[in-house]
């Protein structure tokens, strides 16, 4: 099989050939027809994940069909068209991930090749509506999107949601999941394109986050905010306190932009705010996101597919900011 490998850290990806997989008890082996890329790619490309074992296969998200199983009561799966979880080993507590618990990718080999081995147990029948781009682009972003707004912000139809950094993978599936749970849905990007885009997609409005009164300005055009749903962290954090409603939710799975300085912690306690950290999900968020999909008929936003043998273009294109949507990977 071909298989896309990164060997040091700031280097190229390499596409080369390797053994073909076989599947041990438990596992399945996947032949894939798309992968999908996320930023934790990126970030182990450039060496910002801790504990990096090279050479690794990089990549979480992946969809094909099983060839072979390492065990015979699980022989039904062979031949089926999946999905993969890249949620492994999560634990027996829902609410919180368990010390083996990792992410398909790495330390795992993961889903930029043509095979993949996976637990049976992290398998899913792949949504008959989506193409096998749209299904390689949903298991990771998807899943992280649908803890952080129905796990952790129990969000409900009428409530008014807040999804900041619109065209990221976990933005998005956040703003299709919120539309069509039936909330008003707001959004915050530096870039107009991509706001009048997800005005398209059910949005109410959205405002661009690089102005200097972006908060004040959101606040008085929609109000207050039952939820919102953030990954970039960093000094802007304190502004989004601000927008939370009394007794609202503010959910986050991410720090890209760093740390916050300073937190007020009076706006916090005396508005009775919930701050909720978040990270994947479970095995049942799993399950739940992929009945939504299907439920709703959501369609992963897509921006560009690449060939196996081009995964390192899509992560320069990826660094680059300029994507709205998965980018993914034929293979």
């Amino acid at each position: 099989m071909k298989a896309t490998v990164l060997t040091a850290v700031k280097s190229p990806l390499e596409t080369c050939e390797a053994p073909d997989l076989v599947a041990a008890p438990g596992q399945a082996v996947v032949r894939l027809k798309a992968a999908a890329l996320n930023h934790r790619d990126l970030w182990t490309q450039l060496g910002l994940y801790p504990n990096i074992r090279l050479p690794i296969t990089l990549g979480s998200d992946g969809a094909g069909v099983v060839t072979s199983v390492g065990s015979p009561a699980d022989q039904s799966w062979v031949r089926r068209e999946v999905i993969i979880n890249p949620s492994l080993d999560w634990g027996d507590d829902p609410r919180a991930q368990g010390p083996a618990y990792r992410i398909l990718g790495l330390p795992d080999h993961g889903t930029f090749a043509e095979q993949v081995s996976i637990p049976v147990a992290n398998l899913a029948p792949k949504p008959a509506h989506l193409t096998w781009e749209q299904a390689a682009a949903l298991p990771l972003a998807g899943l992280t999107a649908w803890r952080a707004l129905f796990t952790r912000a129990q969000l409900k139809a009428g409530e008014r949601v807040l999804v900041t950094g619109v065209g990221g993978g976990a933005a998005l599936f956040a703003l299709q999941f919120a539309v069509a749970a039936g909330a008003e849905v707001w959004v915050t990007s530096g870039s107009a394109d991509k706001r009048a885009r997800a005005q398209t997609l059910g949005v109410r409005g959205g405002v661009n986050y690089r102005d200097a009164d972006w908060a004040e300005a959101l606040q008085k055009a929609a109000g207050r905010f039952d939820a919102i749903v953030d990954s970039a962290g960093g000094d802007g954090f304190a502004k989004l306190i601000d927008l939370t409603a009394p007794g609202g939710r503010l959910v986050f799975f991410g720090a890209t932009t760093g740390n916050p300085k300073a937190l007020d912690l009076r706006k916090c306690f005396f508005r009775q705010i919930n701050l909720l950290g978040t990270t994947m999900g479970s095995p049942a968020d799993f399950a739940g996101m992929t009945r939504f999909v299907e439920t709703h008929r959501i369609v992963p936003v897509v921006d560009k597919v690449f060939p196996l043998d081009r995964a390192d273009a899509a992560l320069r294109h990826m660094e680059a900011g300029a994507q709205f949507g998965k980018l993914v990977l034929a293979c």
